[in-house]
């Protein structure tokens, strides 16, 4: 991990050079930038589905990967207060399989569809020398790039935050795009594995594990539009809960309940014997956004998402970290999240 961060710390070093002073409007590391054009706010991100793909080629399943690739980058863009626009896909393939290219195509619209975006262009490469995945000349990697729009004055990055603020949390739609090498290596010794039917999931393993990302496109922007003093939004990827310490201010987010951990998670601690630590580090654990609001508008927002058909709850309270050092607590857990970890209080 260690080598991880001081890799991208000479990366960062390189990428931050080109940004242009007065023209991009947040520092490298939220969920999403915005760029000022002529006083037009552009959001912009970039994402991928990750190694869940290598979960689609070992079932011969493609349908819905491509709404994992749509989710991967709405659910950042949206998280400065942006509305997601249009979207661009990159596909580097093993071999420009027909059944393959199709199938993927269905999921990348029923993705936009459900964001309510267009995908108005993207690349295609070739790549048979660089490609090696499950399934012979099925190998491929998949990848987009979101563009949204948001007034320079509403860009929500957690600028506002204060004492007693709230976090709701959205509930997720199982295991999304993020943790599936971990639960790879934890759920499938063989091929068979795939096919192994849980009565705990109510299906197979390898069909849990392709349940597609959840959007929030909707209900967010009905929670904006609604005119809910936002604070924060907060997409739950890779690092878990550690994502609500992505706000611009010095952060103790004291998370006092959790939403029953759904099945696919018991699943992958009890069969690898995964600690807490990690199985909160790695996954969203059944929270896949959070919403930080006024306590007086928390009412209003959940109902919101309510009526968008999403379930929430909330999972605690916001308040500034006098010392500068950002802090998530799991309370009833024991677990402290700094920086890239939790550890026992």
């Amino acid at each position: 991990m260690e080598r991880e961060e001081r890799g991208m710390e000479r990366l960062l070093y390189w990428v931050n050079k080109t940004v242009e002073e007065g023209r991009v409007s947040l520092p490298i590391g939220y969920f999403a930038n915005v760029i000022d054009i002529g006083g037009i706010g552009i959001a912009l991100s970039i994402d991928g589905v990750g190694t869940k793909l290598l979960v689609a080629q070992m079932m011969g399943k493609y349908d819905t990967i491509g709404i994992d690739c749509v989710a991967m980058n709405v659910n950042d863009v949206i998280c400065v207060g942006a509305r997601a626009l249009c979207m661009l896909d990159y596909l580097a393939l093993e071999e420009p399989r027909e059944d393959l290219l199709e199938e993927i195509g269905k999921g990348l619209y029923e993705g936009a569809r459900i964001a309510g975006i267009a995908i108005v262009g993207g690349e295609t490469a070739q790549l048979r020398e660089m490609l090696r995945g499950m399934r012979k000349g099925y190998a491929f990697d998949l990848a987009g790039a979101c563009l949204g729009l948001v007034p320079l004055d509403r860009i929500i990055v957690g600028k506002e935050i204060e004492d007693g603020d709230v976090v709701i949390g959205l509930a997720s739609s199982g295991i999304h795009s993020n943790g599936l090498t971990l639960a790879r290596k934890v759920l499938l010794k063989d091929n068979l594995s795939l096919y192994r039917f849980s009565p705990d999931l109510g299906r197979t393993i390898g069909e849990e594990l392709l349940e597609p990302t959840k959007i929030y496109c909707k209900e967010v922007y009905q929670i904006i539009d609604s005119g809910i003093r936002v604070k924060a939004l907060v997409n739950i990827t890779g690092g878990g809960l550690l994502n609500l310490l992505r706000v611009a201010k010095p952060v103790e987010i004291e998370i006092e309940e959790l939403p029953p951990v759904p099945p696919i998670f018991k699943l992958i601690q009890k069969e690898g014997e995964i600690s807490d630590e990690e199985m909160f580090r790695v996954f969203n654990m059944g929270v896949g956004f959070c919403v930080i609001v006024d306590k007086d508008d928390v009412d209003k927002t959940m109902e919101i998402i309510k009526e968008a058909g999403v379930n929430s709850f909330i999972l605690g309270n916001v308040s500034i970290a006098r010392d500068g050092e950002s802090k998530v607590i799991l309370r009833k857990i024991g677990l402290v999240g700094k920086g890239t970890s939790f550890r026992r209080e």
